[in-house]
């Protein structure tokens, strides 16, 4: 079971020698427009949770291996990547491997992919629901591929007596190895995010539905997948 840190006492690193450590950290994003409240929660956010992983590396004994939702490559070309689609994650993670941790590649280019498009063939309103099913099934499918191939990456690369750090969204479906202990960082400002984030949500829904001639939760789930999609390195 995750440990959600900043609601624990601060661990020993002689509690878990030996074991294999995971800090797992919610990749959140604001919306594509201009806002400056949600610019300020974010900016919140990353400097409670960045604070957060420095503890704990600490406790720990330092950090391994980075790992980041949408990279299928690594090292200088991994950085590079995300230096040219987000910035408060290229300058987090520099930091890091500079102190020596690697970032590995984390997704399969193919899977990682075809989630995308389907994400975004599923934003398209569907006259038949035959199809709607289909295309829902193999999302789904998809989806389950790409967090397999996501948590064996890690069990291929994080070693005995290693800490590995990743980020990713917070819907993900990742099913860690047993034998790795986890570690949700969660600093307050991400339960201010999520409230942030409701509202704008409920802000774009009546605007949204009404464009697309969509139930209000309908419209909700839409918006979300479309932030989720747009935010993604590919």
């Amino acid at each position: 079971m995750a440990q959600e840190l900043g609601r624990i006492q601060r661990p020993s690193a002689s509690q878990y020698n030996g074991r294999r450590k995971l800090l797992l950290v919610p990749l959140v994003y604001g919306p594509q427009a201009d806002n400056a409240e949600g610019a300020a929660v974010l900016q919140n956010y990353w400097e409670q949770m960045q604070t957060q992983v420095e503890a704990l590396e600490g406790a720990l004994g330092g950090l391994q291996h980075i790992y980041h939702e949408s990279l299928t490559v690594g090292g200088d070309e991994g950085l590079e990547q995300l230096g040219a689609a987000d910035q408060r994650s290229h300058g987090f993670i520099s930091g890091k491997t500079t102190s020596g941790a690697v970032l590995e590649p984390t997704e399969d280019m193919d899977v990682l992919l075809e989630t995308l498009d389907l994400q975004r063939c599923m934003m398209i309103p569907l006259a038949s629901t035959s199809v709607a099913s289909k295309l829902q099934e193999w999302h789904s499918e998809s989806n389950r591929q790409r967090y397999e191939h996501i948590a064996n990456q890690i069990d291929n690369t994080l070693g005995e007596n290693e800490t590995g750090l990743l980020l990713i969204s917070e819907r993900h479906q990742v099913q860690f190895p047993s034998d790795v202990e986890v570690f949700y960082v969660s600093p307050p400002a991400l339960d201010e995010y999520r409230r942030w984030f409701q509202n704008w949500m409920e802000q774009q829904q009546a605007a949204t539905g009404a464009a697309r001639g969509e139930p209000a939760d309908d419209a909700e789930e839409a918006a979300i997948e479309e932030a989720d999609s747009e935010n993604k390195t590919p």
